[in-house]
């Protein structure tokens, strides 16, 4: 017996030994492969590509902006911070600098959206993000706003974005019941609201009360909907709301 306990306390150590020796093993695997962030503020792109690649790091350029603190050409930020400890084939994105400002940003409210990119990009500039918004009392296609504005100083990015106007909202309509009616009259109706009329498909005739099922058979031919063909079903249903110049579909008998 007292040798059976030997035994049970020597395989219980060598388990623990073992299961101690893994876990060594599994974290000098992970945090082998770790290196550290080195520091990039202030080199320029080719230096920090050189660096980062000697720790096995990739570095990616992925914004410019204007600073006076900066000189141009190097980088003024980056993500991750030096000294974090990331894996190998890491992306560290940086931020280059454009010096401090020195092109003027122009006036392109009042012309079309296409004008006033050719403006920017005429100037050295980026187009920013664009933005389209319904007005009443702006024409079709008008620059309205821009950010930052014409003449600003101190701006951070090369971007300029634009609000452009998309003139005013077409009208919208609660979709009637149409069904029941005959289609000469429901296109007339919608006509004279702006709404057009899409398909319109004739359903085949329905089975008779007590008229039998039998095998399929090839269908009869439908004929070509008629002003007097009966609405059966309607697209947009009603209720729904619908903007003038939309189309409306309907399968009529």
């Amino acid at each position: 017996m007292r040798q059976f306990f030997r035994m049970l306390l020597l395989a219980l150590v060598l388990m623990t030994v073992a299961l101690i020796s893994a876990l060594t093993a599994m974290q000098l695997a992970i945090h082998g492969r770790e290196v550290t962030i080195p520091k990039l503020v202030g080199m320029s792109p080719a230096e920090a590509e050189r660096a980062g690649a000697a720790s096995g790091l990739q570095v990616v350029v992925e914004r410019q902006f204007y600073s006076a603190d900066i000189p141009e050409g190097k980088i003024m930020t980056q993500m991750p911070p030096p000294g974090a400890k990331v894996r190998r084939g890491w992306s560290v994105r940086v931020a280059q600098s454009l010096g401090p400002q020195r092109v003027a940003i122009p006036d392109v409210t009042g012309g079309s959206e296409r004008v006033a990119e050719l403006n920017i990009r005429r100037r050295g500039l980026t187009l920013g993000s664009l933005a389209h918004l319904n007005l009443p009392d702006a024409p079709l296609d008008q620059v309205i706003s821009q950010s930052p504005p014409a003449k600003a100083s101190g701006v951070s990015a090369p971007k300029i974005s634009l609000l452009v106007s998309d003139g005013p909202a077409p009208p919208t309509y609660v979709m009637p019941n149409l069904t029941g009616q005959p289609l000469g009259s429901a296109m007339l109706a919608l006509q004279d609201a702006g709404i057009k009329v899409g398909k319109v498909s004739v359903l085949p005739p329905p089975l008779q009360p007590g008229e039998p099922q039998t095998a399929p058979v090839p269908p009869p031919a439908v004929s070509e909907p008629s002003p007097a063909s009966m609405i059966v079903t309607q697209t947009p249903a009603p209720g729904q709301k619908i903007v003038a110049g939309s189309a409306v579909n309907f399968e009529v008998r």
